[in-house]
């Protein structure tokens, strides 16, 4: 299997063409030379992973081989079947959303689609939401609250579409609303940012019971080139990398660093060296975590799930005094 190595990952990257190599050309004759090199490869990757800094991970949660929406549904569920369209402009590619069945029991599935290769990026908009995604997407809960389903939300976003159309129907209108509805949805949501949350993109998907986040997923306000851009730009020069990385730090979007705030209920362990190496095992762990907090939340009654989603939102963000902050 091809694998793309991201730049951190060159030492790794290495190894692996020598083991490569040897495989082509010594007819079965180094197996010892090529099982050391193996066991070295696989330290030097746990070395790796286990000190990535925040802009690593981000880089990570934006690899293309990594898994998406449409992958753990078809991992972890049965009999989906889509629901398209909002009913007030069209249908939204960027979103999937459907009817399907998870662990036995019958759930409204929906998350964000990025695409492979790039005819399928521009027709999902690299899994950039307009409204009408935003509005399908309420509109399924809607829908999983009239007939009494839970919800389930899988996150990996750059960001909502900034697009003129997108402004002209009503972004910002669309993604308020979706938080406004989703506080009060009266049945379960469990939220998995499985790549990229980003902005209020990643928010129209985002308020539920848990908030469930894979190892190495970002979650964020905005983007540490975009924070970069914004707060760190000299006039007329372009970003540097040294100000994306301290953009990536001051922003605390890695699972590690919200689970530390009180904002991630849980963190999801990922195969060494991220999802993308071996999607199977992480759909594996994905499925007890999401199987253990959605069974947890159907044993609460309505009125006290409510409350406690409430009180959830409700106690995130802390202000203090002082401190010398990104600037």
């Amino acid at each position: 299997m091809s694998i793309d190595y991201l730049d951190f990952e060159k030492p790794v990257a290495e190894i692996n063409r020598k083991i490569e190599d040897l495989k082509r050309l010594s007819n079965g004759r180094s197996v010892e030379e090529i099982k050391r090199l193996e066991r070295k490869a696989e330290d030097i990757t746990l070395e790796i992973f286990s000190h990535l800094t925040p802009w690593q991970k981000t880089l990570t949660a934006r690899h293309p081989s990594r898994p998406y929406t449409s992958d753990y549904i078809e991992f972890l569920m049965e009999d989906f079947v889509e629901i398209h369209g909002d009913r007030y402009f069209g249908d939204d590619p960027s979103i999937v959303s459907g009817l399907a069945r998870f662990d036995g029991i019958s759930v409204i599935v929906i998350g964000h689609q990025k695409g492979r290769g790039t005819r399928e990026r521009i027709y999902r908009n690299f899994g950039q939401p307009h409204p009408e995604g935003n509005r399908k997407a309420l509109r399924a809960m809607k829908l999983a609250e009239k007939f009494q389903k839970p919800v389930v939300t899988f996150i990996d976003t750059p960001g909502a579409y900034p697009g003129i159309g997108a402004e002209e129907r009503g972004q910002g209108e669309s993604i308020a609303r979706n938080l406004k509805e989703m506080a009060t949805i009266r049945v379960p949501i469990i939220v998995v940012v499985i790549g990229e949350g980003g902005s209020g993109g990643a928010l129209a998907l985002g308020v539920g019971d848990r908030l469930l986040m894979l190892e190495h997923s970002v979650y964020s306000v905005i983007s540490p080139e975009g924070c970069a851009a914004i707060l760190l730009k000299k006039d007329g020069q372009p970003v540097e990398q040294d100000e994306i990385n301290r953009a990536a730090e001051a922003l605390k979007l890695t699972a590690q660093e919200l689970f530390n705030l009180g904002i991630v209920d849980e963190i999801i362990k990922e195969p060494l060296g991220g999802a993308h190496r071996n999607p199977e095992r992480a759909a594996e762990s994905l499925k007890e975590a999401l199987r253990r907090n959605l069974r947890g939340t159907l044993g609460i009654s309505i009125e006290e799930l409510l409350t406690l989603r409430y009180n959830k939102f409700r106690k995130i963000g802390v202000f203090e005094e002082g401190g010398e902050g990104l600037l």
